[in-house]
């Protein structure tokens, strides 16, 4: 499965993960609560897939890296499906329970995950031949380089503040250190090279 019925076909399973978890438990706190943790989930793997898509293609040749990185612009929008899903999903909570939604987090980490979601979109609208011809080669890759790490240290700061309190994370945080290692791995080697990553979709 290739290009835009990727998409398709992902956001249709998020949409249905999502409310069906909700539905599970009556629509109420816990429901969302699970859907939350979900779609935190699905958003770091199709990130990851996504982030190191070109970087993978270099190092590790194969019918499934390369099938990663020519599905790399695809797999960057269905990252943002799922982590928009993630937000409308956090809103509904604060919706439901403004205590525990405060209790939860904080003026801070609302500033710097707003900061992400900026970038997040427009990331996602600058991942389009038209836009991306409009915003030209050089600005597309500063913003696609800089709006990546951003999303990959929110990730690492997401994910390594759980890790003390849930062992469950340590599998996530060692998804979110070895995508940093493969990508840094990857523009070494590049820089020996002196060659650039690709010109559409999510950076390599």
């Amino acid at each position: 499965m290739n290009g835009w019925r990727l998409v398709g076909t992902l956001s249709l399973l998020l949409g249905a993960m999502t409310l069906g978890l909700a539905a599970s438990h009556g629509w109420d706190v816990e429901g969302v609560r699970l859907a939350i943790r979900a779609t935190a989930r699905t958003s770091l793997v199709l990130f990851a897939l996504a982030f190191t898509a070109s970087a993978l293609a270099e190092l590790v040749p194969s019918e499934a890296t390369r099938w990663q990185r020519r599905n790399r612009r695809y797999l960057g929008i269905s990252f943002a499906v799922s982590h928009f899903i993630h937000l409308g999903a956090i809103l509904t909570l604060a919706s439901l329970d403004r205590e525990l939604f405060w209790k939860l987090t904080n003026v801070t980490t609302i500033v710097l995950a707003g900061t992400a979601y900026l970038f997040i979109a427009a990331m996602t609208t600058t991942s389009f031949d038209s836009t991306a011809k409009w915003l030209g080669p050089r600005k597309w890759r500063l913003l696609h380089l800089i709006g990546g790490w951003y999303i990959w240290i929110s990730f690492a700061v997401a994910v390594g503040k759980r890790v003390p309190v849930d062992g469950f994370y340590w599998p996530m945080a060692v998804l979110v250190l070895a995508m940093a290692v493969v990508r840094l791995v990857a523009m070494v080697r590049r820089g020996r090279r002196g060659t650039r990553p690709g010109a559409s979709g999510m950076p390599a």
